[in-house]
C-alpha cells in the first residue's frame, strides 16, 4: 500500500503543489499542513490542516507551536512528515518526538535569516543555531539539502546526527506546466503595452519584496542604470512583507517611479518573463535553490544575481549568468549594463541556462529522487535510537547542554 505523506510548510507552501500532485499521482496518500491559504489544497484534493507560527525569534511562540505541530502530526499519522523552511526545519522534528511511526524528512531551504543579517542578533544567534540542528536531528530520518553548500556546512560542523542525507534541487520546476502557462499567456507585445514599456530594455524581478531579498540594493542599482542608461525600466512583482524588521512598502518604490515599476502580486510570472530581456536578482538570504531563478533560466533569460550558494547551482559565472557581491548595487548595476552593451552575449548565456533546468531541476527527477527516499525510510525498521527519541519531547531541553 503506497505510503501516507504528510508536507509541511510555510506561507509558500502552495508552490510546491506540482511537487505533491505529482507524488498523487504515482499512488501516495497526501495531506498537507501550512500557514498558507488552503483553497488551493482543496481545489487539488489534497487534506489541509492549518498551522500558524512566526516566522522571527520568539521562543514563548516557538513553544506553542510545537505543540500545535504536535496535535497535526498525531491526528494525520503519516508514515513520513517531510517539513520545508528554516524554522519548520527544526519545530517539526522535535514536535514529533512521541511519534516512532512517522518518519521525518526536512529539507534545508537555506540557512535563512541568521547566516542572512550582520546584525548583532543575527550574529548571536548563530551561535546557537549548531545547538538547535543537532536536536532537531536527533529526531529526524532524513535531512535533504537543496544545494551542496548547505550540505558541506552541516557536515563540516556535525549537525547531522545518524539521519540519512542527501543533495536534491528543490521541489523541481515543473517545465510543462510553465511553458503552457507562458503560452496561454498574454504575449510580449500585449504585456509590453499593457504596463506601458514599449520598446524599453526591460530588467526583470519575482520575488517576495523584502529588505533580506535585495531590494533595496536593486532600487539603488536602478538609479545607477537609469544615469548611464535612462532608456532602460525595472519591473518588480511579487508581495510586499507585511510587518517585521525586513518589510518593505509598495511607497518604498515612489522615488524610483520614473524607471522602477513594482506590479505587487502576480500569477502571470511565466509571461513576465517572456517580455522581460534581463532578470536581475539581488537576493541577500541565505536560501536553497530559488524558484524564480530557475524559472528565468527555463525562459532563457540572460539573469544577473548575487553570489549565493543557491545562485551558483543555476549560474555557472560568464557563461549561463552573471554573480555579483552580496549588497553590491554597482556590481549589480555594471552586470546589466555589461549585458546590455552586448546583447548577443546575454542571448547565448540564457540559451544556456535553460537546459540543466530542463533535465536536472525537471519536477520528474526530483519527484522520483524524493519517492526513492520516502519508500526506502518507510521500508526501514523502527529503530532504538528513534523510541530513545520519544523521551526527549520536552522543547524547553534545547536550551540544557545536558540534555
Amino acid at each position: 500500500m503506497p505510503a501516507h505523506l504528510l508536507f509541511v510548510g510555510g506561507e509558500d507552501h502552495h508552490m510546491r503543489l506540482p511537487f505533491m500532485l505529482a507524488l498523487k499521482a504515482r499512488g501516495y496518500r497526501l495531506s498537507a499542513a501550512a500557514s498558507c491559504d488552503p483553497g488551493c489544497f482543496a481545489d487539488a484534493g489534497i487534506d489541509f490542516w492549518p498551522i500558524a507560527f512566526d516566522r522571527y525569534i520568539s521562543p514563548r511562540s516557538d513553544v506553542k507551536s510545537v505543540g500545535r505541530l504536535a496535535d497535526v502530526l498525531r491526528r494525520v499519522n503519516a508514515d513520513v512528515a517531510h517539513c520545508f523552511d528554516t524554522k519548520l526545519g527544526v519545530l517539526t522534528p522535535l514536535a514529533a518526538a512521541e511519534l516512532p511511526h512517522t518518519r521525518i524528512v526536512r529539507t534545508i531551504n537555506g540557512r535563512g535569516w541568521m547566516f542572512s543579517s550582520r546584525s548583532p542578533v543575527a550574529l548571536g544567534l548563530r551561535l546557537l543555531y549548531p545547538t538547535l540542528q543537532r536536536r532537531a536531528a536527533r529526531r529526524t530520518d532524513a535531512t535533504i539539502f537543496e544545494h551542496d553548500g548547505d550540505r558541506r556546512f552541516f557536515v563540516h560542523h556535525r549537525l547531522l546526527d545518524e539521519s540519512l542525507f542527501e543533495v536534491i534541487p528543490g521541489a523541481g520546476i515543473d517545465v510543462e506546466g510553465f511553458d503552457q502557462a507562458r503560452a496561454k499567456g498574454f504575449s510580449r507585445k500585449a504585456l509590453r503595452h499593457m504596463l506601458d514599456l514599449g520598446d524599453a530594455p526591460v530588467v526583470f524581478t519575482a520575488t517576495r519584496v523584502t529588505r533580506q531579498k535585495g531590494i533595496p540594493a536593486l532600487l539603488k542599482a536602478a538609479k545607477l542604470v537609469h544615469a548611464e542608461r535612462p532608456d532602460v525600466r525595472f519591473v518588480v512583482a511579487g508581495p510586499c512583507e507585511g510587518g517585521g524588521p525586513f518589510a518593505m512598502r509598495p511607497a518604498d518604490f515612489e522615488a524610483h517611479a520614473p524607471y522602477v515599476l513594482y506590479l505587487g502580486p502576480r500569477s502571470d510570472v511565466p509571461s513576465l518573463l517572456g517580455m522581460a530581456d534581463i532578470f536581475a536578482f539581488p537576493s541577500e538570504y541565505a536560501e536553497g535553490v530559488p524558484r524564480a531563478l530557475m524559472e528565468a533560466a527555463l525562459a532563457e533569460l540572460p539573469i544577473v544575481a548575487t553570489e549565493l550558494s543557491g545562485c551558483r547551482e543555476v549560474i555557472d559565472h560568464g557563461r549561463t549568468g552573471l554573480l555579483t557581491p552580496l549588497r553590491d548595487p554597482r556590481a549589480l548595476a555594471d552586470g546589466v549594463l555589461a549585458l546590455l552593451r552586448d546583447p548577443v552575449r546575454a542571448r547565448k548565456m540564457g540559451a544556456r541556462a535553460s537546459e540543466p533546468i530542463r533535465s536536472i531541476f525537471c519536477l520528474d527527477n526530483v519527484v522520483d529522487r524524493h519517492a526513492a527516499l520516502y519508500d526506502r525510510l518507510v521500508q526501514l525498521p523502527s529503530s532504538r535510537r528513534r523510541r530513545e527519541r520519544s523521551k526527549q519531547n520536552d522543547f524547553g531541553r534545547l536550551f540544557d547542554p545536558a540534555a
